[in-house]
């Protein structure tokens, strides 16, 4: 398939987005059943909310790149009896207002417990509105994998495993980027998110690495044989049916190189998993955790780019086999 910046940036910054809202949310929790020291509503939990709002908001911004007519972009909703799409786009929306009510209740110090559970844990309404949060948080990362994940003729995406990597991917971002916004503001906290950090980067290496040898191991169930209806043993294609491109060549295939579809794939291993977890290991033990931090974040953005890049490329359009050459 061939790989929409657009979209690639569309996924990757509300992941982002997401995985610090819930890293946010974790802390919170941890904090309420005292096992973590409490932090600041307006210095932590407002700010770090803002700057979750800022990268859904920027991912937002993306996707309208990507609509050939932005001002009918919100038909986009009308089809969510059966459409992932828009499910997806009105979940954001969703996140989004949920989002900025759980940083305005922070902000507003709206932390007076309402009641308690269990005689021992106290709810307040900034926690009663992050749950809502969550739940829609997880709600987008199912839409965002399903759009991929239900497209059965495209082997590579039609596997749970593209789910389970949106999640994973979203939630090790945020929890990096919450170590590094809590070693900035100077907190105590640094050490929880950047463990929780390394578990979620170590455990998207798993599943990534599961989908890579899935993928490797497909067998196409088309073949240019097929794609043409001949059964002759000896096909040698020549041209694809049109002098001067066509929308399929240009939608449905990259036309990279083999060399530089491996290049992009040793980046993303190296950039996503390895890396990260060394400098974050390395802040856990002290070492330089703001200068650590926001590299690991930086360098694990990046190499995201290159795997959602990867992911795009990696999906073989069955079309592909008869519009694949151009005299």
């Amino acid at each position: 398939m061939h790989p929409a910046f657009s979209v690639i940036f569309l996924t990757t910054l509300i992941g982002v987005g997401q995985g610090l809202f819930l890293a946010l949310y974790s802390g919170q929790i941890y904090s309420m059943m005292n096992l973590l020291p409490g932090q600041d509503s307006q210095s932590f939990y407002a700010i770090g909310t803002l700057l979750s709002l800022l990268f859904l908001a920027a991912g937002l911004v993306a996707s309208v790149f990507h609509l050939g007519r932005p001002l009918r972009g919100w038909r986009a909703i009308s089809q969510w009896r059966t459409s992932w799409l828009s499910r997806e786009v009105i979940v954001l929306s969703v996140t989004i207002v949920l989002t900025l009510l759980y940083g305005v209740a922070h902000y507003l110090a709206w932390t007076q417990p309402i009641f308690t559970l269990g005689e021992t844990y106290p709810i307040d309404i900034s926690l009663a509105i992050g749950t809502l949060t969550m739940f829609s948080t997880f709600a987008l990362f199912i839409c965002t994998g399903m759009i991929y994940a239900c497209i059965k003729f495209l082997q590579e995406w039609n596997s749970p495993l593209t789910v389970i990597n949106f999640i994973l991917f979203g939630a090790a971002s945020g929890f990096t980027l919450a170590a590094a916004f809590s070693a900035v503001i100077a907190n105590q906290i640094v050490t929880f998110y950047a463990i929780w950090a390394v578990i979620l980067t170590f455990a998207a290496f798993i599943t990534r690495t599961a989908s890579l040898v899935r993928n490797s191991n497909l067998k196409p169930k088309s073949n240019l044989q097929t794609a043409i209806g001949v059964r002759h043993g000896v096909i040698s294609q020549k041209a694809q049916g049109a002098m001067c491109g066509s929308f399929n060549i240009r939608e449905f295939f990259h036309g990279s190189s083999l060399a530089k579809l491996k290049t992009v794939k040793a980046m993303f291993l190296i950039f996503v998993f390895p890396i990260p977890i060394a400098l974050l290991l390395a802040a856990i033990y002290g070492f330089h955790p703001i200068e650590l931090c926001i590299m690991a974040f930086i360098i694990q953005y990046l190499g995201l780019i290159a795997e959602r890049w990867y992911f795009f490329t990696e999906a073989k359009h069955p079309q592909s086999l008869y519009y694949q050459s151009v005299s």
